[in-house]
């Protein structure tokens, strides 16, 4: 196994004591962009997705690193604004049970309007820490479109820190305002398995759907999470779909209403908090009326001086949009 390190460490452009990420965790973004790499078909080819390769990691960095050169110029780059504050619940609101929430999306899904659409609007933003370099920020807003071909468009561009929270892209992939960080058209995919399969709107056979996506043989409540952020940054979801993931969510374990909150986007949703217990904590923000997911964010709960993060950081967020 030592031989194969030394040779991807060969290979690797950026090198673990470089100025960004060297051998650290990996963002979502640079997930999402290693998956592609690995999985990105010939035209016309069907395939099935499966799970990740774990000696992908170093690529999966080379690909973050890169990103982070575009958006800040390099290692002499200043680096970027203070991290976002945290959502703070409203003083004195009422929290809405999980229970209520699924029962009204289920009551909105009566007509079946909104419908499912392939592809994703978001807005996120990730925290990425290197051992000698102090954090450094990833504000990025992104547009997914599919075409009836099975091709479709990506549109990725750096969000102004300074005007956080307002979107860049409208819904077609037209840039408001931001760089640009890369616009690619992709060929034809077709798959049988999550994402690219279509979700259903049963509670059950979305729970197995879910499950499959994040490669697992349970569902727990921060598994339930990841898969829902998975999910939603492959389609979005109609109302029926939307009252089934409400109805998982109401049934999970852990996950504790909070009150109102306004997301970063400026809508009014309810907030439900799961304390992961190594060191984080995470906020579902969902449409009370319709079970919609708004938002979900990742914040810190105790000090880590190694990386100068201190409790209540924002580690990541990411708003949905339709």
């Amino acid at each position: 196994m030592a031989d194969e390190l030394d040779l991807l460490r060969a290979a690797d452009p950026a090198p673990a004591d470089g100025p960004y990420f060297g051998d650290g965790p990996l963002d979502h973004t640079a997930e999402r962009h290693l998956a592609r790499l690995l999985h990105t078909p010939r035209p016309g080819r069907r395939i099935r997705f499966r799970p990740r390769l774990l000696w992908g990691l170093t690529a999966a960095a080379v690909v973050a690193a890169t990103t982070l050169t575009v958006l800040f110029g390099g290692p002499s780059g200043a680096p970027a604004v203070a991290a976002p504050r945290p959502l703070t619940v409203r003083t004195h609101s009422t929290p809405v049970p999980l229970a209520q929430v699924a029962q009204l999306a289920a009551v909105a899904a009566t007509d079946g309007s909104p419908a499912l659409r392939r592809g994703t609007h978001v807005q996120s933003w990730s925290l990425a820490m290197s051992d000698d370099r102090p954090p450094v920020t990833l504000p990025e807003e992104r547009v997914v479109r599919w075409r009836a071909d099975g091709t479709h468009t990506e549109v990725v561009v750096a969000t102004d820190p300074d005007h956080a929270g307002r979107p860049v892209l409208t819904d077609t992939g037209r840039v408001e305002d931001g760089k640009v960080l890369s616009r690619q058209t992709f060929p034809p995919m077709w798959g049988d398995a999550p994402p690219l399969s279509t979700p259903p709107h049963d509670p059950a056979k979305l729970r197995a759907y879910l499950t499959d996506l994040i490669h697992s043989d349970t569902l727990t409540t921060s598994g339930l999470l990841d898969a829902t952020a998975e999910l939603l940054d492959n389609w979005t979801l109609g109302a029926r779909e939307s009252a089934a993931l409400a109805g998982l969510l109401a049934d999970a374990r852990g996950l504790r209403p909070a009150g109102q909150v306004t997301d970063r986007l400026g809508r009014t949703g309810q907030a439900y908090v799961l304390d992961t217990g190594t060191g984080g904590r995470r906020m579902l923000i969902l449409d009370p009326a319709t079970g919609a997911v708004l938002g979900l964010e990742t914040t810190f709960t105790r000090d880590d001086p190694a990386y100068g993060v201190r409790a209540g950081d924002v580690m990541e967020y990411r708003a949905w949009m339709r």
